[in-house]
C-alpha cells in the first residue's frame, strides 16, 4: 500500500528525484526519463477514456493498462540490484503480456486487412489512441536506451510490454475509427 501524506519534499528543487530505493537520482537520467514516457504514456489514455463512449470492451482494457503503466513504472523505477531480504519489487510479468497480445488479437480479428499504412485520424478516439500510441513509442525507446546503459538494467518484460501496448493501441485505432471502416489510408506521393 502507497500512503502519501506529504505532496512536496522539495527534492526536486536541485534536480534530483529519488527512485523507489530511495536511492537519488538526477531528473534527467535514463531511468527517470523511462518512467517518466510511461507516465506520460499513461495520461494519454485517460484522455482516450473520456471518448470510449459505448465501447465497453475498449474501456475496460484502457483502465486495466492504465493500473499496469503503474505496475510499469514501479518496475522502472526500482533497479534490479541487490534490495533488503523483506523487499519485493513489482515487475512486469510474462502473463501481462500475453493478455495484451490477446486483446491485440481480438480486437484485430473484425478489422479489415491494410492496403497502406494509416495516418493518425479519423474519429476523435482514434487521433487520441494515436497519440497515445506515439507517446509509448518513446517510452519504448527510453526503456530500451536505459537497457544499453552500463550497469543498467530493464526486465525483458518491461520492454515488450511496451512493445504489445503500441501495437495494441493502433489497433484500437482502427477499432475506434469504426473497426477501421474509417481509416484514413495514406497516399504516397498524392499531393506532388
Amino acid at each position: 500500500m502507497v500512503t502519501l501524506n506529504r505532496i512536496y519534499t522539495r527534492t526536486g528543487d536541485q534536480g534530483k528525484t529519488r527512485l523507489a530505493t530511495g536511492e537519488p537520482l538526477d531528473k534527467h537520467h535514463p531511468r527517470v526519463e523511462a518512467y517518466g514516457a510511461v507516465d506520460e504514456t499513461n495520461a494519454q489514455l485517460g484522455v482516450c477514456r473520456l471518448h470510449t463512449g459505448e465501447d465497453g470492451w475498449l474501456e475496460a482494457v484502457l483502465a486495466r493498462v492504465q493500473n499496469e503503466l503503474f505496475d510499469l513504472g514501479a518496475d522502472l523505477a526500482t533497479p534490479e540490484r541487490e534490495t533488503k531480504p523483506d523487499y519485493q519489487a513489482l515487475r512486469i510479468v510474462a502473463s501481462q503480456v500475453e493478455r495484451l497480445e490477446k486483446d491485440i488479437d481480438e480486437a484485430n480479428a473484425a478489422l479489415a486487412p491494410l492496403t497502406s499504412f494509416v495516418l493518425p485520424a479519423g474519429t476523435a478516439l482514434s487521433a487520441h489512441l494515436h497519440v497515445a500510441r506515439t507517446v509509448c513509442r518513446r517510452a519504448e525507446r527510453d526503456a530500451t536506451r536505459l537497457a544499453g546503459v552500463e550497469g543498467e538494467t530493464v526486465s525483458r518484460e518491461a520492454i515488450k510490454y511496451l512493445n504489445r501496448l503500441s501495437d495494441l493501441l493502433f489497433v484500437a485505432c482502427r477499432r475506434a475509427n469504426g473497426n477501421s471502416a474509417g481509416d484514413v489510408l495514406w497516399q504516397p506521393g498524392a499531393t506532388r
